[in-house]
């Protein structure tokens, strides 16, 4: 649609998840007309981002050192790991302070369609780190979409032999959300996972 350089520009922005071709063009002409952007201090960020953040030894989780802050943090339970798919979802349960756990991220999830099976994920790690009787939970904390349930599954078979306490989070109905809008799937969750009201 553009000329030359911009249309690279618009493009290589649509490369990201979660940009469409009009955000991408939105991005683009921002940094052309905004003249307080600096385009250097951004590719200086990027290009220290690829080459000081890495992931935790222990759980998978981003950092800049070898262990992650939550692995470092004394005051976390290390008798709960929370599995979750990706590190992006470590930062979403953080953000609502009620896990004082340890995490464990897989970096996926099973999906045969993409040609990622249970290998593809750090499931062998998970199963070391269990390996030494400190952890008596595992709750999974994967999407509830196929993969994610796929995965679930697949972790749940693995680890309810071992004698641990496996948990799933709970899903159903979103807070400031319309019964009549719900799926079947997500209000059959939502009645597996009712709780009594009072007493």
């Amino acid at each position: 649609m553009y000329d030359g350089i911009v249309q690279d520009l618009i493009d290589e922005f649509g490369r990201l998840p979660g940009i469409g071709p009009k955000s991408a063009q939105r991005i683009a002409f921002h940094i052309l007309q905004t003249e307080s952007f600096d385009p250097t201090h951004l590719s200086e960020l990027l290009a220290a981002v690829k080459e000081r953040v890495r992931f935790c030894e222990v759980c998978g989780n981003v950092t800049e050192t070898e262990r992650c802050s939550i692995c470092r943090d004394p005051r976390r339970s290390p008798a709960v790991i929370c599995v979750v798919e990706e590190a992006k979802d470590v930062a979403a349960i953080e953000r609502t302070r009620e896990f004082r756990g340890l995490y464990h991220v897989l970096g996926g999830a099973i999906s045969p369609i993409d040609g990622v099976g249970p290998d593809d994920l750090r499931i062998r790690q998970l199963m070391t780190r269990l390996a030494d009787g400190t952890v008596d939970e595992v709750i999974i904390a994967t999407d509830p979409n196929l993969e994610g349930e796929a995965t679930a599954t697949y972790l749940s078979r693995l680890l309810v032999p071992m004698g641990l306490r496996v948990t799933r989070l709970a899903s159903g109905l979103p807070v400031g959300g319309d019964l009549e809008y719900a799926d079947e799937v997500t209000l059959g969750r939502a009645f597996e996972g009712r709780r009594v009201v009072g007493s």
